[in-house]
């Protein structure tokens, strides 16, 4: 069992949901990454999802697309993300890191280095949004082979028989795109979700956790009454560009947005543990 099963166990147990903050690594620095990881799991983070900047990152709205610009001017690459997850790991052995970006860095690194690579940092998931299942016969072994899960995307759009293949393949927990478009995209109704969880954990026992339009305390909390889990990006990347010339002020920007998350969660979902201690 790795740390993305044995959190989501712990959190079952806990009747409680799984906070997962994604954040795009090397913004506006390298060298702060690692600091703003730590932040959000001080703040109640369960899981962190962590970006690969890349050139082209077509599943992107602005918000993370100029995220990822500032990572790449600051040199950031794929190596030296496996390097802030090692250094991550010197001092937080129990949260589950994802890596979640695009193919062309992996490519470049090679499948099997990669995969090797990820394991040894202590890297949990990694999550290639322009891979479909249908393309992952050569990657996908390689990161179960080394304990890595390969995660995989579901949209509303996606047929029946589409999503029990990619049930099939994927490990970790299911990410369910709750609209349709790019990260960012402002409009989000709960209870569409839930119509559209419901015919999958028909077809699965991994988590469903919801990413795309959470904002806030509210609608994390929607989304947390339906889901197992709610990714939250573009309201923390936010934060952070905000604050790009001031990254000393992000850990705290970072804390408040998703400490108000942890809270409203914890309230709507598991009221008698809302103010317990973290």
């Amino acid at each position: 069992m790795n740390r993305i099963d044995q959190r989501f166990s712990e959190l079952k147990q806990q009747g409680r949901r799984a906070l997962i903050p994604f954040i795009t690594a090397g913004d506006p620095a390298p060298r702060y990454t690692v600091g703003f990881m730590h932040a959000l799991v001080e703040a109640g983070a369960d899981v962190i999802e962590l970006g690969v900047p890349f050139s082209d990152p077509m599943a992107d709205g602005p918000v993370i697309q100029k995220a990822c610009e500032r990572a790449l001017a600051a040199g950031t690459r794929l190596v030296d993300l496996l390097d802030m997850v090692a250094e991550f790991r010197r001092t937080d052995s129990a949260t589950p890191v994802v890596l979640m970006g695009y193919l062309n860095p992996i490519e470049r690194i090679g499948y099997e280095a990669f995969a090797r690579r990820a394991a040894e940092v202590g890297v949990d998931g990694v999550l290639t949004v322009d891979m479909p299942p249908e393309e992952a016969d050569e990657l996908a072994p390689l990161l179960k082979a080394n304990g890595v899960a390969a995660i995989f995307l579901v949209a509303p759009t996606t047929s029946r028989q589409r999503a029990a293949a990619i049930c099939a393949q994927g490990d970790g927990y299911l990410y369910y795109v709750s609209l349709k478009g790019v990260t960012g995209s402002a409009t989000l109704n709960a209870e569409d979700v839930a119509e559209h969880l419901a015919p999958l954990r028909e077809l699965t026992d991994l988590p469903l956790c919801v990413g795309f339009g959470i904002r806030d305390g509210a609608t994390a909390a929607e989304v947390a009454r339906v889901a197992d889990g709610v990714i939250a990006g573009s309201a923390l990347v936010n934060r952070i560009a905000d604050n790009a010339t001031t990254p000393e002020a992000v850990p705290g920007a970072l804390k408040a947005v998703l400490g108000d998350m942890r809270r409203a969660m914890d309230a709507a979902t598991a009221p008698d543990l809302a103010d317990a201690p973290r």
